[in-house]
């Protein structure tokens, strides 16, 4: 049956959007939703260990995510990221596959800690060095910017943002466990993720391109364009590369302890420079740069599934427990320590709301793995046996 189909290829991540829409259209008939929820429990369900769900509250759930974006450039993205997200949170489908390693993991009773989820904050530094704490609940004003706890607004006198002085640099911390979000004085927006850190001018210089700096961290970008800054490029670098923009949207990953630079193209052109060779990238490509590496890889990727952070989400397709517990020990500003090296290879793919709580998406964890992950919370430290 070809709906029996696509509902495999959409809990195996492998459907289409067209794929997607028939399911969403066949889930609108309430004398399938019985249907759906025996397949799913019979095929998935048991082999995984999980209990049942409420099929109508997936139903509204599906509705309710597929709503239609006004912005018409992000319809395919938002629906096709949006399906996935609602049934995946209500079938709690989070899958590991074994890749040919021991799966003999002794087993323990975890422990309960209370560990918070991440929330919008920051620290900002002001051109005379002094510091601010930016967090929700609480109002900042400055003259030039303001903040309500949750974004940094710049405003200026100066014509679109630019100056003819020479500039001051502002500098917008985010620890582990934060989040927050940036709109410049020439408009351009930035989201920014937790444990990042960026650099920027309070005003641009007059006739000079306008430059800002990740210094470490994530961060999704929405440049205002050249045009409206009687021509000025905008440059965006890091610690090893230097992104030319002509107004577009893209996402730059180069923490500290990673050893590659990504940076995913969403709309628009971007040039990426490494010193010694420049590419040009186009939407749904991803470059990466190793670190003491003089290559620039490029490659296809699904940019909403790399970016779907800005949107709230955790996914993850294919990703091993290691990288998994990496992105989680930032988000929810906890260390994690593996008694087994092995078992960071093990791989997942699921897709999560970021404002679930840190136990339920380890209980999910230990469900599915049938016991052969456990994981012990002592304080803010996880401990993976």
């Amino acid at each position: 049956m070809e709906i029996e189909r696509i509902i495999i290829k959409f809990l195996n991540n492998e459907a289409d959007i067209c794929e997607l829409d028939k399911l969403d259209i066949w889930l609108s008939d309430d004398n399938n939703l019985p249907t759906f929820e025996k397949f799913v429990r019979t095929e998935h369900l048991i082999i995984l260990g999980m209990s049942e769900y409420d099929v109508n509250k997936a139903k509204k759930a599906i509705q309710r995510k597929l709503k239609i974006s006004e912005r018409k450039r992000r319809v395919v993205m938002y629906k096709k990221l949006a399906v996935a997200a609602s049934i995946a949170l209500i079938v709690g489908s989070l899958f590991f596959k074994w890749d040919s390693i021991d799966q003999n993991v002794k087993t323990v009773s975890a422990p309960k800690a209370v560990i918070k989820v991440g929330s919008d904050k920051a620290i900002l530094t002001l051109e005379n060095g002094n510091q601010v704490a930016l967090e929700k609940g609480k109002q900042y004003n400055g003259g030039k910017l303001k903040s309500d706890g949750s974004e940094l607004i710049y405003s200026t006198s100066s014509e679109n943002g630019i100056s003819a002085r020479e500039p001051q640099y502002n500098y917008l911390t985010i620890p582990r466990g934060g989040q927050f979000f940036v709109r410049l004085s020439d408009g351009t927006e930035v989201w920014l993720n937790s444990d990042s850190k960026l650099k920027y001018p309070v005003e641009f210089p007059k006739n000079q391109t306008r430059q800002i700096e990740l210094l470490y961290g994530e961060a999704y970008f929405k440049v205002s364009p050249s045009t409206a800054h009687n021509g000025a490029d905008f440059q965006v670098l890091t610690k090893s590369q230097k992104i030319g923009v002509l107004g577009t949207e893209f996402n730059i990953k180069a923490y500290n302890e990673e050893d590659e630079i990504k940076t995913t193209l969403v709309e628009g052109k971007v040039n990426v420079e490494n010193g010694r060779e420049s590419k040009i990238l186009k939407p749904n490509q991803q470059s990466r740069i190793l670190a003491g590496s003089d290559v620039i890889e490029i490659e296809e990727v699904d940019v909403y599934q790399e970016v779907s952070w800005v949107n709230g989400l955790f996914t993850f397709n294919e990703k091993s427990l290691g990288e998994i517990m990496t992105t989680l020990s930032r988000w929810y500003d906890v260390e994690v320590i593996f008694e087994n090296g092995e078992q960071k290879n093990f791989l997942f793919t699921g897709i999560i709301e970021r404002s679930e709580s840190i136990d339920y998406i380890l209980k999910l964890i230990e469900a599915t793995s049938e016991g052969q992950v456990k994981f012990l919370i002592d304080d803010k430290t996880i401990t993976i046996r």
